[in-house]
């Protein structure tokens, strides 16, 4: 195909910075997920079957290393026992007692939508800013957070009964099995 690593080096290296550094914490951490996308770019450039899309397959290895990145921190971050936020003294006791669980069902989601919902629902993102740092369209990013709040509202759907005042406050609930936070000794 005659396409060399120098050539798409020259090409694209200072406009693939600054897609990366938009997504990412730091300086450093963008020249080394940089140096990363031109490892993969090199590795696998015979691959690109079509130069004409050239662009776009750069484009797609930065977002995968990108993403890559993050997946890689998440492995080695546990959820912070802090995560959640206390509910307001005059809450129900019943939605207070629910505090852990919210913990551990954001654990059983899957990766692609409780990263979105950590970065909306507790670090306070705007859907765009999870869209820029995870490398998707606003639409996706937004797809994914709405996703994650159902799947989140199934898991405990699928654990307890709610009676719910007018407001939509948690007056209280009867575990339907044995997955929520619930003290026996009532």
């Amino acid at each position: 195909m005659g396409l060399s690593t120098t050539d798409i080096y020259d090409s694209f290296a200072e406009q693939l910075r600054r897609f990366i550094r938009k997504r990412v914490p730091d300086d450093d951490t963008a020249e080394d997920l940089l140096q990363e996308v031109f490892l993969r770019i090199h590795s696998r450039i015979e691959t690109l079957r079509d130069g004409a899309k050239l662009q776009s397959w750069v484009y797609q290895i930065t977002r995968n290393t990108i993403i890559d990145y993050y997946r890689s921190r998440k492995e080695q971050e546990p959820l912070s026992e802090s995560l959640v936020l206390p509910v307001a003294p005059d809450q129900p006791e019943a939605a207070q007692e629910l505090l852990p669980s919210v913990r551990l069902f954001i654990e059983c989601l899957p990766e692609i939508y409780r990263q979105p919902l950590l970065l909306s629902d507790f670090e306070g993102l705007t859907q765009q800013e999870i869209a820029d740092r995870l490398g998707l369209s606003l639409s996706g990013a937004k797809s994914r957070v709405q996703r994650a709040r159902d799947k989140l509202k199934d898991l405990f759907l699928d654990c307890c009964h709610f009676e719910l005042d007018r407001t939509g406050n948690i007056l209280e609930y009867y575990p339907r099995q044995a997955c929520c936070s619930r003290r026996q000794d009532r």
